[in-house]
């Protein structure tokens, strides 16, 4: 029986023999797509290679792009990373369980598979009372990308990984919404200055508050880590981004029927409310504040993609340190 012609589990976190079925299913080198509070994740035994190869065809995945290993606790990574920084147990102990991952050298057992041939290894303790659990009982590292097709929205609840990866994987365990919306920071530690590779929830300003050193972040993320290719995250539907008084202007023009708008400011709330034509539009609001409105972007883009909408335009959020992650997710997610 081919991968494509599997019967996906449907698992609910909240049953208690849940997430044993899903340890079964990950020890026996299956995929199980897994809740973490970032996004979704598509989990297999790290230290299987066989069944680490799995994720990147159920992805259309490039072999060459190295994954995270998800451990359960600190105490674990020296089983993954073969040399640690002083500053390391300082930044575990603030940010773990949490979306923080960080990037060492790996030991030598850890599969090219895994690391997409690189020498370094990313490592994540997560912060989802399933996935722990998951983690213990599986007594392994989880080697796990997020649940959706290659190159697509990153999903953040157990229908949408069903909506891109039914048929491909054994089992996805629901374990509700993601808290935090995004993919983690991906920190560098593998030198005596960290540096960010990809943006997340956990900024710049949070890294030094906490080490009392600078962190290097390059203007532009394109180390190979997961999520820096250029064109990512991206609904199949074209997506534009603008600027709150260009998203004003379209609004007021006249859109085309079946346009779809995500948007934020009660600017453009008070516009939709007196102009809309409730058959023309497809629209959803998300939070004003950064944390809401992360939290609501994937799955915003996931709606108004399986939507009657024809094209996505989104209210550019604010270009400040504290939303670059956001704008750096939305970025890809826009380019053609």
């Amino acid at each position: 029986m081919g991968e494509a012609s599997l019967t996906t589990l449907h698992l609910l976190a909240t049953d208690p023999t849940a997430v044993t079925q899903a340890a079964e299913l990950a020890r026996d080198g299956q995929l199980v797509a897994v809740p973490t509070e970032t996004v979704y994740g598509l989990a297999a035994d790290a230290n299987q290679p066989n069944a680490v190869k799995k994720i990147f065809a159920a992805k259309g995945r490039p072999a060459d792009h190295p994954l995270i290993v998800h451990v359960a606790d600190k105490s674990l990574v020296t089983q993954w990373a073969e040399t640690l920084p002083d500053y390391f147990d300082a930044l575990a102990d603030a940010f773990w369980p949490g979306p923080l991952t960080i990037v060492a050298k790996k030991r030598a057992h850890v599969s090219d598979v895994v690391t997409g041939g690189h020498k370094t290894v990313g490592i994540r303790v997560p912060n989802h009372p399933a996935m722990l659990a998951l983690l213990q009982q599986v007594q392994s590292g989880l080697a796990a990308p997020s649940a959706n097709p290659y190159k697509k929205i990153s999903p953040t609840t157990a229908e949408q990984v069903l909506f891109g990866l039914s048929g491909k994987i054994a089992a996805v365990l629901d374990g509700g919404s993601c808290e935090v919306g995004l993919e983690s920071t991906i920190v560098d530690i593998s030198s005596p200055t960290p540096r960010i590779l990809r943006a997340g929830p956990i900024t710049k300003a949070d890294l030094e508050a906490v080490l009392n050193m600078e962190v290097e972040e390059p203007d532009v993320h394109t180390v190979a880590v997961p999520g820096n290719v250029k064109a990512h995250y991206q609904p199949s539907k074209r997506l534009t981004i603008l600027s709150t008084q260009a998203l004003t202007s379209r609004l007021q023009l006249g859109c085309a029927p079946n346009t779809g708008i995500l948007y934020y400011s009660s600017e453009i709330e008070s516009i939709l409310s007196g102009h809309r034509d409730i058959n023309e539009l497809v629209d959803l609001k998300l939070g004003a504040e950064k944390t809401k409105y992360a939290q609501g972007l994937y799955y915003g883009l996931h709606q108004l993609d399986q939507s009657s909408a024809t094209e996505i335009l989104l209210e550019a959020p604010p270009r400040t340190p504290k939303w670059r992650d956001v704008n750096d997710r939305l970025m890809r997610a826009a380019a053609q």
